[in-house]
């Protein structure tokens, strides 16, 4: 019972947290400013988190591991690494690029912080990665594509990703999206040594219109 209290107020905190960053600032956002909104005391929010720096990355790191189960969860049923890759890369291209005004990550963005916005990055990539290694190392295994460095190639195409996506960086029109994408689909399958043409799903319309 108490375990289930503490973890209530942590949630709490962050929850308030979340709420507070999709709307101010973060510069503007305080510990007393997170207090006030949940209801509680300051010294409360000191019990759990040492500073408001430590509460906003925990909150990016809540929100990325949910987007995360996401992704692993399109892709359990599925049988072929083939098809887990396309399954996965449609889910965070729709979580990433589609979604955005519901995405807390997204939003994020638009509060311009740089070193959060790298957090975010990091994250991603350290997260994502491994599942993408695991099915690289399954499509060696199956013959439909090949390469002799899972985990560093999955690094390399989650961080890849994940930099066409970021709506700060590159122009994020139907048009310029589509072209990069081609491009991208292309460098695919050249790096796993797939089948042409395997990865057009990447820049068909529907995937980021």
């Amino acid at each position: 019972m108490v375990a289930a209290m503490k973890n209530n107020k942590r949630d709490l905190i962050l929850d308030t947290a979340e709420k507070l960053m999709m709307i101010v600032s973060d510069n503007d956002i305080t510990v007393n400013l997170i207090a006030e909104n949940a209801g509680i005391g300051k010294g409360s929010v000191y019990y759990y988190f040492e500073s408001k720096d430590e509460i906003i990355d925990a909150v990016v790191e809540r929100s990325y591991r949910k987007g995360v189960h996401e992704y692993f969860s399109c892709i359990s049923e599925e049988e072929t690494a083939l098809k887990k890759i396309e399954l996965l890369f449609k889910s965070i291209i729709k979580k990433e690029f589609r979604d955005r005004r519901e995405n807390l990550i997204l939003a994020l963005h638009l509060h311009d912080d740089p070193i959060l916005h790298h957090k975010m990055q990091v994250f991603a990539i350290r997260e994502i990665s491994p599942i993408l290694s695991e099915i690289l190392v399954q499509g060696n295994s199956e013959g439909t594509m090949r390469t002799d460095t899972p985990e560093e190639s999955a690094e390399m195409i989650v961080a890849t990703l994940s930099f066409l996506l970021d709506g700060s960086v590159f122009p994020t029109d139907n048009n310029s999206m589509g072209i990069k994408m081609k491009i991208y689909a292309q460098v695919l399958e050249t790096c796993l040594r797939t089948e042409k043409g395997r990865f057009d799903f990447l820049f068909s319309p529907e995937s980021y219109i």
